[in-house]
């Protein structure tokens, strides 16, 4: 593992720093498919470890945060697990690392969980389903030196299927976005994940809860709006306000990674992509 991060700073500390040192609110997302790699390269956790490395070598100095997507290593068995740990292992501790897990379950199985992404993987955040409810989710709420993305309203097409209910006059995002709020009451250590894909749902979520700190997937081959991210993401109210961009984070993955396939110099390829993404998601002066 890298060197540990200074956990006497919170989460959104280290994140505001690592903003103001890179300008941007770009998070590089690392979700390597066997499917999608470089023509020639080996579909298996050789292939795919490669793959996420070259990522993250090219370009994580462009990057304000890295996500990977720990399935993409766990659908490999314990040689995907010890993997996992290597890639983590390159990301520096100045760059927060937030582990997409999507995690949730009753309490003491959720106090595993916690162990396992952030004890023994290092993980600075984590992202939670909230469908159990607050209460099992307290072994990663009470770790004040991380932080924890809770699923609000999702990127992927089938989101409005459950999300987008009606419950007592309005949606089910809503609530869960509220309910968040007043899990981070005490904590200050509670953000959302909000898809791109769904501009206005994020409108709606910024006013319904403006002191949230979100995660917003989808802009890269989703396609999401990234003039609305760029609007309604920021924080307008608390703490995290005053950080660069808002705290706001936006994840581009296979927006950047493809720009590897098919190119003679996949590593000039990613690095390009990634100064591009970084532009459009610029924060501040540099």
């Amino acid at each position: 593992m890298p060197a540990a991060a200074d956990r006497g700073q919170t989460f959104l500390a280290r994140l505001a720093r690592r903003i103001e040192s890179v300008h941007t609110t770009l998070c590089l997302g690392v979700d390597p498919d066997p499917e999608a790699l470089p023509e020639g390269w080996p579909r298996d956790i050789s292939g795919v470890e490669r793959f996420a490395a070259l990522i993250l070598d090219s370009c994580m100095d462009r990057a304000a945060a890295v996500k990977i997507n720990v399935a993409f290593f766990e659908a490999f068995g314990s040689p995907g697990i010890a993997a996992l740990e290597r890639v983590r292992a390159r990301i520096p501790a100045d760059v927060p690392f937030i582990a997409d897990a999507k995690r949730g379950d009753i309490s003491t199985t959720v106090a595993r969980q916690a162990a396992a992404l952030f004890d023994a993987l290092n993980a600075d955040a984590v992202t939670v389903s909230p469908y159990l409810g607050g209460e099992p989710l307290v072994p990663f709420l009470e770790r004040a030196d991380r932080f924890v993305y809770v699923l609000c309203r999702t990127s992927n097409p089938g989101a409005s299927e459950i999300e987008n209910l009606d419950v007592g006059g309005e949606p089910l995002y809503v609530h869960v976005a509220r309910r968040a709020a007043q899990w981070a009451a005490d904590r200050g250590n509670v953000g959302l994940v909000v898809g791109a894909t769904a501009p206005a749902e994020l409108e709606q979520i910024r006013a319904a809860v403006p002191q949230l700190p979100v995660l917003i997937p989808g802009v890269g081959a989703q396609g999401g709006d990234i003039d609305a991210v760029m609007r309604f993401g920021p924080t307008t109210a608390g703490a995290a306000k005053s950080i660069p961009g808002g705290a706001l984070l936006v994840n581009v993955s296979r927006g950047i990674a493809a720009a590897a396939l098919g190119s003679a110099e996949p590593e000039a390829a990613l690095a390009a992509a990634a100064a591009r993404w970084a532009g459009l998601l610029r924060t501040g002066a540099a």
